[in-house]
């Protein structure tokens, strides 16, 4: 009986420290890297001396593991845990909180600066090939930075800044390096005032479409129009839909939002002369859920609007998102008659074999390469490009953001057959696009302009 206290204290010793330890890599876990921040937080209480925390992420993990195997995978988890143990001096803690993600104590990081550097040094650590059986594979990582200033920063705090960090460092690209800072928390602040907002005028209805018209280049009438969302809230005031939209996106309120805005354009585009299309966005998210053309086609059964009067603009990246499902949403839409056009060609990622592939109806020249047209010879070269494959393969072509007659005329020129922007018009509310109709449609000189 003598000897059973020690062994129960072995045994008892061994079960904290597997409940601490990752079992792939052998590094601590989770919980040790709470159990070290709060020690270190209760140590500095007294003289609260700055220390870092770091978040790093792999970037693009995901496909080497489906590449190699999920065996492989492991493999590289282990030689990445070996290396960021190595990199670690006496003070200094690395633990994996998550299957490619893990988190570091620095007591001795001070300074927003010496953190960056230190993250950069782990980056750059991580980059080297890592063997995989008799092939190699590389790896970036992101990293999100927090700093320690005070006894109110707990735990949670910490990690929840990092972390805030890391999803900005992974926004910027790869092998990013991102530091919290008070300006990133009030950011975080007023995005949560405006999704919360948001909710509420979604729920609300008091997302309005606006329209801007789309015309034929060589007479210039107007054959239809874009719908735009835009919000004026009552406490915000007019939020721009290059910030709304995005938090829509990120905050899972996209497609309540995108319901709410098809129907109210719909509406609006029934009191239009039946010769008119009405243009409306889709967003990257929309498709990969496959409810979105049920949900377009039910907006349209309710409405009595006619699906071929209805154009659904798509971009490269929402087709990257999910080739397949975006594939059936799309043929889906195409067989009741509504017309799908790629928006924003040559800003994304997916290969000409899309555009075979899809079937696409209409093509949009994005107005980066239109607000340049006069003055540089490879976005001209671009346009002859893509209006002789768009006119090879069947495709009506709208160029965007066109803002001086000049470029109107150069795009006559090449050939291109209609055009949207400035020059024609601004988006304006569903009011004053049908008081504009209505003037347009009375008045022969306007009917043409």
């Amino acid at each position: 009986m003598a000897s059973a206290l020690p062994i129960r204290k072995i045994e008892n010793g061994r079960s904290e420290e597997l409940v601490l330890t990752d079992p792939l890599t052998g590094l601590g876990n989770a919980n040790r890297f709470f159990d070290k921040v709060n020690r270190l937080i209760a140590e500095r209480a007294d003289d609260p001396a700055p220390f870092a925390v770091f978040v790093l992420d792999l970037d693009g993990f995901k496909p080497i593991n489906d590449l190699f195997g999920r065996s492989a995978g492991d493999d590289i988890l282990q030689q990445v845990a070996m290396r960021l143990r190595a990199a670690m001096d006496e003070t200094s803690t690395v633990t994996r909180i998550g299957a490619d993600e893990f988190a570091f104590l620095f007591p001795m990081v001070f300074s927003e600066d010496a953190a960056a550097d230190k993250a950069r040094m782990l980056i750059e650590i991580l980059s080297a090939p890592y063997d995989v059986g008799h092939r190699t594979a590389r790896l970036s990582a992101s990293v999100g930075c927090s700093l320690f200033y005070s006894e109110g920063d707990t735990t949670d705090h910490l990690l929840s800044k990092a972390e805030t960090a890391l999803y900005q460092a992974k926004r910027s690209g790869r092998g990013h390096v991102v530091v919290y800072t008070q300006q990133m928390e009030e950011a975080a602040k007023r995005v949560t005032r405006i999704e919360q907002a948001l909710r509420r005028a979604a729920a609300a209805g008091e997302v309005e479409p606006h329209f801007q018209p789309i015309v034929d280049l060589a007479t210039r009438r107007i054959v239809g129009f874009e719908a735009l969302a835009r919000w004026t809230d009552r406490d915000l005031g007019p939020v721009p839909p290059g910030v709304f939209i995005p938090i829509a996106e990120e905050r899972g309120i996209i497609s309540q939002l995108s319901q709410l805005v098809l129907r109210k354009a719909v509406e609006t585009a029934r009191e239009w002369p039946e010769h008119l299309f009405l243009s409306f966005n889709l967003s990257p998210s929309q498709l990969v859920d496959h409810n979105t053309g049920l949900q377009i086609l039910a907006i349209l059964e309710r409405t009595g609007f006619n699906p071929r009067r209805l154009e659904i603009e798509i971009t490269e990246t929402g087709l990257m998102t999910n080739p397949a499902s975006a594939e059936k949403i799309v043929q889906d839409m195409q067989r009741v008659g509504i017309r799908v056009s790629l928006d924003d060609f040559g800003t994304g990622q997916s290969s000409l074999g899309r555009l075979r592939d899809f079937h696409f109806d209409k093509l949009k020249i994005d107005r980066a390469f239109v607000s340049s047209i006069l003055e540089d010879r490879p976005s001209e070269h671009i346009i002859r490009a893509i209006l002789a494959m768009c006119e090879g393969l069947g495709m009506d072509v709208v160029a965007e953001g066109i803002e001086h007659e000049k470029q109107a005329n150069r795009l006559i020129e090449f050939g291109c057959g209609s055009g949207q922007g400035y020059l024609f018009g601004k988006p304006k509310s569903a009011e004053e696009t049908l008081d504009y109709l209505r003037a347009v449609m009375s008045s022969p000189k306007k009917a043409a302009c």
